[in-house]
């Protein structure tokens, strides 16, 4: 494993970076490294899920043509884990844009990029991120039998299954679910996760995820609505409390 470290007190956020090109790898570390961000450089994926193990990132850059993984595989696990993952591959194929947005990432890019535009969509996810913690804290919301505890990013079912969600797909159910019975556009809903990627389906394919986990039939959706020409509607109501089911 080859690691690249800063070593300011001050460094605010911890990435892992798993890309087998050195010189990728050393582009993408440097100039973390010069907005304070520490990094950690791993060039399997392997390597890199053994270490999230043991250490947990702020988010991971993972490119998908690994040598040992599928990059896909490696974002599959660390979605499982929790983590926030921005994608970072030559994989411009719209089907791998998607199946990297349906596995949990929470943004895409595609080489070649300018380390900057890198540097300013990992700011993005952090700060989506930690807006998400702060403005969700202690929130639950009740609706159509469903619980959905925001700090736990989890679903309970009416028949008291639970079910994890992404930070992303957490986000989105909660501007979706707070302005229900409103049409809320895409525009609107890219701008209220703040999520950077221009890739224009990038809602589409979240909201499809969340209908994967909260309709009975997510080809006819009851709770998630499309209002074509418009964008989505939350179309159940909502109650909110504090976690314990104190009203807020």
């Amino acid at each position: 494993m080859g690691t690249h470290q800063g070593t300011d007190a001050q460094l605010r956020d911890l990435v892992f970076v798993v890309e087998d090109d050195d010189d990728v790898a050393r582009t993408i570390c440097d100039t973390l490294r010069k907005f304070e961000y520490e990094t950690e450089h791993f060039r399997r994926g392997g390597e890199l899920l053994r270490r999230v193990t043991r250490k947990k990132p702020s988010v991971c850059i993972i490119d998908l043509g690994l040598p040992d993984l599928d990059g896909l595989d490696v974002l599959r696990n660390l979605h499982e884990m929790g983590v926030a993952t921005v994608v970072v591959t030559g994989r411009g194929d719209v089907t791998d844009r998607v199946l990297g947005l349906e596995l949990g990432a929470d943004d895409y890019v595609v080489k070649p990029f300018e380390p900057r535009e890198l540097v300013a969509r990992i700011a993005s996810v952090l700060r989506r991120l930690q807006r998400s913690s702060s403005v969700g804290s202690g929130s639950a919301g009740h609706f159509s039998g469903w619980t959905f505890d925001v700090d736990a990013l989890s679903l309970t079912s009416p028949t008291g299954k639970t079910i994890g969600l992404s930070r992303a797909e957490a986000q989105l159910l909660e501007v979706l679910a707070r302005a229900n019975n409103r049409v809320l556009s895409r525009d609107f809903l890219l701008d209220a996760v703040g999520a950077a990627s221009t890739f224009d389906r990038t809602i589409d394919v979240r909201v499809s995820r969340l209908r994967q986990k909260l309709e009975r039939d997510p080809q006819n959706p009851e709770i998630i609505r499309t209002v074509y020409g418009s964008g989505y509607l939350f179309a159940s109501s909502v109650q909110w409390t504090r976690r314990g089911g104190l009203p807020r």
